[in-house]
């Protein structure tokens, strides 16, 4: 049982700027969480989380099954995919997708077969697991975060656990108006959320553990906290926030638990902090304590447009015209369809499918659009920016294309909230401005990456070029000068060889020439004894009696 620390009085902190909104979350909350039924086909992108694309596993005619993992990359900053029920892989191509752009992606095509035969799920003995098998489990189980970020929570959880954790951050606060799935996912299965708290406590063995839910949602407070008070972690409380926008937001909610602030271009882990999304939470209990990968989610269907609003718990890839016809319909002629909320959402195609990112469907009255006018220099814009930034000077440079002075004023420090957008007098669409000088500023970090990359490759290349060539001139050098000491050896050895001849040859001389000489010398025999004077003798007859025979 948790201490009674977690019900002493929280110091709460604020951070810059922010709005008080009309939240519209009852138009959802009439009706309990429904099953969304399955629709003729399931359209899943194949890029669902920030990171490198997925590969497809199946083929098209290949049957599957619920939980079977479909798609997958050996990059680590990446989460699989998998089939959300039984049937066919009837094609995998490009298909319209959930994107600001509008853009076509490659998708898996299943056409579900009504029978939602499931592959074999076995829970995880967590007790005896280590973090990193917790870690690879969750990354099988294709979690990522589910607040919208959609950062691949192995990746995160592992890089953050290499870091000392002070406080662990589970963010409730679903702070935008109109999406509730987060407070129906709290009301019905807080026991789920508080589990996977657990198991993140287990990997990251923080310090404390804080769970920040804006005051405008008591009973999943009180659902978390009778939760809470029934499981066994520590130092973990649940945290009552004041209801304001963008409260949810990473750096907002860290400020306003903790008061410290994290700097431009760090992440929290490296000043000990670490946030995480309920919806998350939830995942990983599935996914250790029941063996289920993220194949669902729940989604608010709402908006002014739609008949029946509510929250539905959605296969991933169902079309969002089908979660249209779920809530009953539109109500208007000219429907704006949006993913997300009033502020960081944007619009999409109807038969695009559902992604992890897709908290919610929001269905408005694109005739009571307001219409644009010039930007009239008040500055409010600057008062409510929770980033502290100067949106007005963002707006100019984006629209002047002057993309590196947006990135001088910090655009990436823009968490797309849309406050400065919802306090405009003029209706300026300054969210969108950002989005698209964000991305037209990776798009040419990429291609100057690109570029540099080549050159680098060019130049490497080169490099190769020069030393190879370098140590084959210096492998001729070394073949030459050791021919050149090959062949004067030879040389030298030759010339031994005759230098010896010659003296061979001039002893031979030299004998040839005393015998000679001996030869035409007359004999001294004055000195001979007489024995030597007849041996000479005796030689000298035989001598010419050999000469006279031979003639």
């Amino acid at each position: 049982m948790p201490d009674g620390s977690s019900r002493l009085p929280f110091h709460l902190h604020h951070f810059h700027g922010g709005l008080h909104l009309e939240d519209h979350k009852q138009e959802s909350m009439q009706r309990p969480l429904q099953q969304a039924r399955l629709p003729e086909q399931l359209v899943l992108r194949l890029k669902q989380h920030i990171g490198e694309p997925c590969d497809p596993l199946v083929k098209p005619g290949e049957r599957v099954l619920r939980g079977q993992k479909i798609a997958d990359t050996p990059e680590r900053v990446a989460a699989p995919i998998h089939a959300p029920t039984s049937g066919t892989v009837v094609a995998i191509e490009d298909r319209p997708v959930a994107h600001p752009s509008g853009k076509s992606d490659r998708c898996i095509v299943i056409e579900p077969d009504g029978l939602d035969e499931a592959v074999g799920f076995e829970p995880v003995d967590v007790a005896n697991s280590d973090a990193q098998t917790l870690l690879q489990l969750i990354r099988e189980a294709g979690i990522v975060g589910l607040g919208g970020a959609v950062f691949p929570t192995s990746a995160k959880v592992g890089t953050a656990a290499a870091h000392p954790i002070r406080s662990l951050i589970i963010n409730g606060a679903e702070c935008e108006p109109w999406i509730t799935c987060d407070d129906r996912l709290m009301q019905d299965r807080p026991d789920a959320i508080i589990a996977g708290i657990g198991h993140l406590q287990r990997i990251l063995t923080p310090e404390e553990t804080l769970i920040g839910i804006e005051d405008n949602k008591p009973r999943a407070i009180a659902a978390l906290q009778q939760a809470l008070d029934e499981s066994n972690l520590a130092n973990t409380r649940v945290v009552t926030i004041p209801t304001i926008y963008p409260s949810g937001g990473e750096k907002q909610l860290i400020k306003i638990l903790t008061g410290h602030e994290v700097k431009s271009r760090h992440l929290a882990f490296e000043i000990g902090l670490l946030c995480q999304n309920v919806g998350t939470c939830a995942a990983i209990s599935d996914a250790l304590d029941r063996g289920e990968p993220l194949t669902h989610r729940i989604v608010t269907v709402t908006g002014t447009a739609l008949r029946e609003p509510g929250n539905w718990l959605v296969p991933l890839g169902t079309p969002f015209s089908h979660l249209v016809e779920l809530a009953g319909g539109f109500t208007v002629e000219r429907p704006e369809p949006i993913m997300g909320g009033p502020m960081m959402g944007f619009e999409v195609r109807l038969d695009a499918g559902t992604v992890k990112a897709a908290n919610c469907l929001l269905v408005l009255n694109r005739d009571h659009r307001p219409e644009e006018h010039e930007c009239v220099r008040c500055g409010r814009c600057t008062d409510v920016c929770p980033a502290k930034l100067l949106p007005q000077q963002l707006y100019w440079y984006g629209r002047a294309r002057q993309f590196d002075k947006a990135e001088e004023y910090h655009l990436f420090d823009c968490i797309e909230c849309g406050c400065c957008a919802a306090v405009c007098p003029s209706h300026l669409p300054l969210v969108q401005l950002y989005r698209y000088a964000k991305s037209e500023l990776r798009e040419q970090q990429r291609k100057t990456w690109k570029s540099d990359r080549a050159r680098r490759r060019h130049e490497f290349r080169e490099a190769r070029i020069a030393r190879q060539k370098a140590e084959e001139e210096e492998r001729r050098r070394k073949k030459r000068e050791a021919l050149a000491k090959k062949k004067a050896a030879e040389g030298d050895a030759k010339a031994g060889k005759q230098v010896a001849a010659d003296a061979v040859q001039a002893a031979l001389e030299r004998v040839k020439a005393r015998k000679a000489a001996q030869a035409v010398e007359p004999k001294n025999t004055d000195n001979l004894t007489p024995a030597q004077q007849r041996q000479i003798e005796e030689a000298e007859a035989r001598r010419q009696q050999k000469n006279s025979g031979e003639s």
